[in-house]
């Protein structure tokens, strides 16, 4: 029986770890497990085009490389326990699949609202179900639509719903800003701004306490007892890591799985962790693991952590350099985009206009210590080809050179 690797996850990280593997020359049995019944699909147009009614599934899913046409898929079946001394992962239809290598990839689920009322006509967007299920509410006619929490999900989802023709679009955050988390007070203000202008209503510094209506949602009671009519309530308040299935292990699963440089966890070379769900330390900023949900992430971790588990499977005792990805990412409303590079909200503290004004594109540097850490544009194609720039010195800033084995 050839050796096997078992991938726990089968959306993008996970798809991006089989192919990283074999190109680090892993020729043995890649077993895929997840919970969905799709194969692979990217998840960012589902807050955008899926809900606009542009973007069918086929348009979502990625193409496989045809290096990994051999790998075993497990779709619809989910992780439920792993024994990782005995290199065991248990599945929910009872089947204990043994493993040479594990690779945990089982991602984020939304946090919901511990809120008292109904749950119908309460919605998330993590899943293309998830997406297509809200599309059907927002188009009803006269519906009255409440977003609770305004980061990168609450605020697409507005956006995409004006757009639809909706004529209430509220959005409720206990902070003093949308977005105010990663991108800082002065571009907080002028996202606000720019919501509002196209129809979009914010009510900050509250939170929700329950729920109206008897078998559907009715109206959203905030903290000060203000009631909202809605009939549609779309809950954008966070995400849980899928860590349950790897209690009693003895990781720190207390954000997501914490790995060290090579992705690997719990000190054991033959189990890493990629995608949103690894907490890793990055060497290009302070080396503290943290946890980062951009879509540029998946590519990244796998890549760096299917070297590690190859080397280490196969006796290879490659060296490698440091981990330091430049995280990235982007965010599309209304008809503008916002684009980061680096780490802007380790820099918000000291944020400068670096291009453009305000009511206009616009760049702003995030700054730590002096130093630029990340940069975020906001506007149209002329803010993001000055991002652009910003980037490729961001990339040329030096990092430790440092290496790991594994």
């Amino acid at each position: 029986m050839s050796a096997r690797i078992v991938v726990a996850g089968a959306s993008m990280a996970g798809l991006r770890a089989a192919e990283q593997l074999r190109a680090a020359g892993w020729t043995g049995t890649i077993t895929l497990i997840g919970d969905e019944p799709h194969m692979p699909y990217n998840r960012p147009p589902l807050s955008k085009e899926v809900l606009a009614g542009k973007a069918p599934f086929e348009s979502l899913a990625f193409r496989p490389r045809a290096s990994v046409s051999d790998v075993e898929w497990r779709l619809g079946t989910k992780a439920v326990a792993a024994r990782l001394s005995d290199r065991i992962v248990e599945l929910d239809d009872g089947e204990a699949l043994s493993y040479d290598g594990l690779v945990i990839a089982t991602g984020m689920r939304p946090r919901r609202l511990n809120c008292p009322g109904p749950r119908t006509g309460r919605h998330t967007v993590r899943t293309l179900d998830d997406a297509q299920g809200l599309r059907e509410a927002l188009t009803r006619p006269g519906a009255r639509v409440v977003v609770v929490g305004g980061g990168f999900i609450g605020c697409e989802v507005a956006a995409t719903a004006v757009g639809l023709g909706v004529a209430e679009v509220t959005v409720v955050d206990p902070l003093s800003l949308p977005m105010v988390g990663p991108l800082g007070e002065l571009l907080g203000r002028a996202l606000l701004k720019r919501h509002e202008e196209r129809g979009v209503r914010f009510v900050l510094g509250t939170g929700v306490a329950g729920f109206e209506g008897e078998d559907q949602v009715t109206g959203v009671v905030l903290a000060d007892g203000t009631v909202l009519p809605a009939d549609v309530v779309v809950e954008s308040v966070g995400s849980l890591s899928n860590v349950e299935w790897l209690d009693g292990n003895g990781l720190d699963l207390s954000d997501g799985v914490l790995t060290d440089e090579l992705l690997r966890v719990g000190g054991r070379p033959e189990v890493v962790a990629v995608g949103d769900i690894a907490r890793f330390p990055n060497v290009r900023y302070d080396g503290v693991p943290r946890r980062v949900e951009h879509w540029c992430i998946p590519t990244d971790t796998a890549k760096h952590a299917a070297k590690a588990l190859v080397a280490h499977l196969t006796g290879g005792g490659t060296e490698f350099g440091p981990f330091a990805p430049l995280p990235t990412f982007w965010s599309d409303q209304h008809e503008f985009r916002l684009q980061s590079f680096g780490a802007p909200a380790l820099g918000r503290d000291d944020v400068r206009v670096l291009d453009g004004d305000l009511d206009g594109d616009v760049v702003a540097g995030y700054h730590s210590a002096g130093r630029l850490v990340g940069v975020v544009a906001l506007g149209g194609h002329a803010a993001a080809s000055a991002a652009a720039r910003y980037r490729a010195e961001l990339l040329k800033q030096p990092v430790p050179t440092a290496q790991g084995a594994p």
